[in-house]
């Protein structure tokens, strides 16, 4: 009874609310309806928290952009009597109400997001067993190495764990190839693959034939083990030891539970973080996702499996036939098949894994278009409206989920529908100034807010347009590809570990400096027509600005196509471990700072080494502290490539030079042993960033980044100097290491290769980039974080 009385004044309240916007108001009214609502929005975000607070928030949010909506609807379409204007005019409405759906489903999903409680630990002998699978294509064997050896390490009882290396580039079919090249190259990469696995401990399976891409792999993986868990580990995503402790316990709750799914980390910038240098300070894109919207679709029985990072229930995959294999996106669509079963999935919001990301914009674009097409394909071919057995929520959150793989449509109908007023005087958009600021501008400024208010420790203002803008361009021809043929799409793996030695424009950039050139043109014909043009009206400034925001966007765009340099070889994380230094004979206790899979930055504790033990290339071990509960593990061979002082400290930058396979284990114990050097990095990042200041970052890649983009497009078209690589050399001040300046001269011969711990500008672009001002601010008070932490400890 009490229920339903909940529900009848929930429908009382919304058909008020819905009376008293369909009233008419004056234009001066509605401005100051909607300013009330921004003032008291305002105050509701400075001063109160809590639960009660957000929903007030968004209600008085989403009242002013429904009430926009409205007059859109009624009063700013062009006349039909003018069909060119209204067919234009009536396109530009649909995209506003796609956006307008997608925002108000997000708020459905994320409006209070579910945060779950860790499991109860379990005794071992009641632990059920689990399988890791590791599908496998065409990935480097160290990449390989690093990922078995970390699962091999996870914090489990080792009778009860098996891990799997499922190879797909070595099947009978790829080795029987009539290329005898092809085929040669497949049955040397079996041959790798089953000794590495023969090394590390794990088991290497293949099949007969590469069929249903990834989702066969995996079935073909079901097939042979036996455990009652699986877990699916991307081949780049190498677990930290506490994955299975933080979500084993989970399955023991809840027998219907199917999946548990975790956030992707990430150890590499994607290529705008890199090309824009936020990668230190700004939360990466897929963080509102796994940090909010899946936090969001939990608390309604809606997370979905996400590719790697997640176990599941073998008995549910068997009734469900195994992993759904119709679509390119099998992760998604086999959650899809057990949701509609009345299973049961959980997120934990902790990052348990570490990844790699696409480093190029082409490998990037490739990876979105490929997750783009597989949602279209589950939303043609099992749209969860029809779907039987999911409630109407969970079908309100699948459905978001595939629709707003829609956005590069109305992105780009966003990007050029101002150019039709400016060059073809076409009025798609009927409306004055005066309204033009009571509803447009507080519609668009109370949506950054509400969009500020939920994601602004996970988005910075204005980057979602970016992000979308740039997938847009080519996102829209595999939308169209999708709709014309749902079943023609095919799996493509996504190349990680692109080597960038050097500046240069993508080879994607073409489209994006037209699409520029044609909105700075928009912009200065806009200019012209308002000041000269006899009978234009203000509504040619209105446009005017509009296009001028898309220029910025356009020019930020441009930064992102003009691909810098990657200084890391191989990604490193900070880590805050202790551990033992030999150097001929000599011991010492280190502090270890930083890891990749080629070297680590040392910080003595104690004692000091002689003189003549500090020389480059000094050869020795390092043995590593384990962590709680973990073996101690054989010493990693290290050699020296450079020592300095850092105040009263040693600092010593440590190569491993080529590693042997059972060293892979020493080095994913050091490296991913402790979860919460992922997650230090992840929150170092997320600090809410407001508004003002956020539209003035935007607003400086979009005028400062296509000068760059110019300068490496100038540059492409000059013959490529050699460039000497030289060791890198420790920068005191900032507590990171970077390359040393490049002087003529021959290469060192059997030189160890080096890696660089954090990327530094060039002369040539130091003086115009103050946003590296803020990033080196953000390493000096990291190391001074960590130093506290050592004195506090001591």
């Amino acid at each position: 009874m009490r229920q339903a009385l909940r529900w009848l004044a929930w429908v009382g309240a919304t058909v008020a609310s819905l009376a008293l916007l369909s009233q008419p108001v004056g234009t001066q009214a509605q401005l100051a309806m909607s300013l009330a609502a921004m003032a008291v929005m305002i105050v509701l975000w400075a001063v109160f928290d809590g639960p009660r607070t957000r929903f007030v928030f968004m209600a008085l949010g989403s009242l002013v952009v429904l009430r926009y909506i409205l007059w859109r609807l009624t009063n700013t379409l062009p006349s039909p009597g003018d069909p060119v204007s209204f067919g234009f005019g009536l396109i530009l409405l649909v995209a506003e109400l796609y956006c307008v759906f997608i925002l108000f489903v997000s708020l459905i999903i994320n409006a209070d997001p579910l945060r779950r409680d860790p499991p109860p630990a379990a005794p071992a002998a009641d632990l059920p067993a689990v399988d890791v699978f590791v599908p496998s294509y065409n990935e480097d064997a160290t990449i390989l190495a690093m990922t078995l050896a970390a699962a091999r390490q996870l914090n489990y009882p080792p009778d009860k764990l098996t891990v799997w290396l499922l190879g797909d580039g070595g099947t009978d079919q790829k080795c029987s190839d009539a290329d005898a090249a092809k085929a040669a190259a497949a049955r040397a990469r079996r041959s790798e693959l089953k000794a590495l696995c023969d090394e590390l401990g794990a088991r290497y399976l293949t099949r007969a034939r590469n069929e249903h891409a990834k989702a066969g792999n995996l079935n073909n993986g079901l097939a042979h083990a036996r455990g009652d868990l699986v877990a699916v580990l991307d081949a780049d995503h190498v677990p930290f030891r506490s994955f299975l402790t933080e979500t084993v316990g989970y399955f023991a709750q809840d027998p219907r539970l199917f999946l548990v799914q975790t956030p992707h980390a990430f150890l590499n910038p994607d290529p705008v973080e890199r090309n824009l240098r936020t990668f230190e300070r700004m939360p990466s894109e897929n963080e509102m996702f796994y940090a909010v919207t899946q936090r969001g679709l939990d608390k309604w029985n809606g997370s979905f499996f996400c590719g790697s990072a997640a176990l599941l229930r073998r008995t549910a995959l068997g009734e469900a036939g195994g992993f759904s294999g119709i679509t390119i996106t099998e992760d998604c669509e086999t959650a899809f098949e057990l949701h509609s079963r009345n299973w049961t999935s959980a997120y934990v919001d902790k990052p348990l894994i570490a990844g790699l990301q696409p480093d190029t914009l082409t490998d990037f674009i490739g990876q979105r278009s490929r997750w783009c097409q597989g949602m279209f394909q589950i939303l043609l071919l099992k749209n969860p409206v029809f779907q039987k057995g999911l409630k109407p929520i969970q079908k309100i959150a699948y459905l978001s989920s595939m629709a707003f793989w829609f956005f590069p449509v109305p992105r780009l109908i966003f990007m050029f529908a101002p150019l039709l007023h400016i060059f073809f005087d076409l009025k798609i958009f009927v409306a004055s100034v005066d309204e033009s600021i009571a509803y447009t501008l507080t519609y668009i400024i109370i949506n950054l807010m509400i969009q500020n208010y939920v994601y602004g420790k996970f988005r910075w203002p204005f980057v979602s347009e970016l992000y979308e803008y740039i997938q847009g361009v080519y996102l829209v021809k595999a939308i169209v590809s999708v709709i014309a043929s749902p079943r023609k799409p095919t799996f493509n793996v996504t190349n990680k570990g692109a080597t960038l030695d050097h500046d240069h424009i993508s080879s994607l950039a073409l489209p994006f400096f037209l699409i520029y050139l044609l909105l700075m043109l928009g912009c200065a014909v806009a200019a012209w027509r308002y000041l000269y043009e006899p009978g234009v009206t203000n509504l040619m400034l209105v446009v005017g600005l509009w296009n001028f925001f898309n220029l910025l966007t356009a020019g930020a765009s441009l930064g992102v196509c003009a691909e810098r340099r990657q200084l890391e070889r191989t990604p490193s994380l900070a880590i805050d471990r202790r551990g033992v230094l030999t150097l001929s004979g000599h011991s010492v206790d280190v502090s270890i700072e930083r890891v990749s899979a080629e070297g680590c930055t040392l910080r003595l504790l104690s004692g000091a080494l002689d003189q003549g033990l500090t020389r480059p290339q000094l050869r020795g071990t390092l043995s590593v502290e384990p962590t709680a509960g973990a073996r101690r593990t054989a010493p990693l061979p290290v050699h020296l490539d450079q020592a300095t002082r850092d105040g009263r400290e040693l600092v010593m930058r440590m190569n491993f030079g080529t590693l042997a396979i059972r060293d892979y284990t020493a080095l994913a114990g050091l490296m991913y042993g402790d979860a919460e050097a992922m997650r230090r990095f992840q929150l170092r990042r997320r600090r809410h960033k407001d508004i003002p200041s956020g539209t003035l970052q935007f607003a400086w890649w979009g005028l400062v980044e296509p000068f760059r983009a110019l300068r490496y497009l100038l540059a492409s078209r000059q013959p490529r100097p050699v460039e000497i690589e030289e060791p890198p050399v420790y920068d005191a001040p900032l507590g990171v290491f970077a390359p040393a300046p490049s002087v003529p001269g021959p290469a060192t011969a059997g030189a160890a290769p080096s890696l660089s711990m954090a990327a530094k500008p060039s002369d040539a672009e130091s003086g115009d980039d103050w946003v590296r001002l803020m990033m080196d601010y953000e390493n000096e008070r990291t190391l001074a974080e960590l130093r506290g932490r050592r004195t506090s400890a001591a």
